[in-house]
């Protein structure tokens, strides 16, 4: 005889109905995320703080026991392809065209190794190109040595950025090498390379940042929490100096306006004396 197991009948939960004042329901109805996870952090249930919350030591040692509501996410759409012709751009960098103060190269992933680095070179003698940006190009250390002889010679450039390449330690010093013989170059990108960079990299660009003046902004993300302090101080400083000529400038106008007014005022007191002497 063949054994058949005994259907047990399936157990049904009944939801317990739970009446609140309708104040209370009201207010809860109409209370945002934000309110909920204070309202929960101060009861010590801990389950609806979202992981943003965290930080703030709403959770236990061991971590939360159930799953936390997540934060949204903004969906991030693909930037359309870039349309600068590197060619026709190149052929206005050598002519030194007065228009072409913006050089936008970014993301385009195609370009011939020989073609950046005739770019560096004539970037050398260009005086009109102020922004330079190389970033997602498959730059590697001989385009980061290219133009880092640039910046020796260049006293013009006032931004270069290098994100998301394929630069190592070599070509980030040699650039900061040439940052100390530049003056002129406030602003350099050079995160998000494919290989990290290290601790000895990250001191030496603190150092150089610490030599040099005009570097207002400096994007890279430091590992290190030294180097990383050495950098923000030697910025914020280099920003209070860039803050000096702005307010000499201002002082020696309103000298100027004083010294105008008091002329003007002073005239006419000086012709009215001229005309009473016999």
């Amino acid at each position: 005889k063949v054994w058949v197991p005994k259907q047990k009948p399936a157990e049904t939960r009944q939801e317990q109905v739970t009446t609140l004042d309708p104040e209370l329901e009201e207010a809860l109805s109409s209370a945002t995320d934000t309110e909920l996870s204070d309202l929960a952090a101060i009861l010590g249930v801990h389950t609806l703080v979202s992981n943003p919350l965290s930080c703030h030591g709403t959770a236990g040692k061991d971590g939360y026991s159930n799953v936390v509501k997540g934060e949204r996410v903004k969906p991030v759409f693909n930037e359309p392809p870039n349309p600068t012709n590197a060619e026709e751009t190149l052929r206005r960098v050598k002519s030194n065209e007065p228009t072409l103060t913006e050089v936008n190269l970014n993301n385009i992933k195609n370009i011939p190794i020989p073609t950046l680095k005739e770019f560096a070179k004539a970037m050398e003698k260009n005086t009109r190109v102020k922004k330079f940006s190389l970033a997602a190009t498959r730059s590697n250390d001989p385009i980061a040595v290219a133009f880092a002889d640039m910046l020796k010679v260049n006293k013009s450039l006032k931004s270069l950025n290098l994100e998301s390449n394929f630069i190592t330690s070599a070509g980030i010093q040699a650039l900061l090498e040439a940052l100390m013989d530049n003056d002129t170059l406030s602003e350099l990108k050079i995160d998000n390379q494919r290989q990290q960079l290290g601790t000895k990299v990250e001191m030496e660009i603190a150092k150089m940042l610490e030599q040099n003046h005009s570097i207002i902004k400096f994007g890279y993300h430091f590992t290190q929490q030294g180097p990383r302090t050495r950098a923000a101080a030697a910025i914020t400083k280099n920003n209070d100096l860039g803050k000096v000529p702005l307010v000499v400038e201002l002082v020696v106008v309103l000298l100027l306006c004083c010294f105008f007014h008091l002329l003007l005022h002073e005239q006419p007191a000086m012709s009215s004396a001229v005309q009473r002497l016999p």
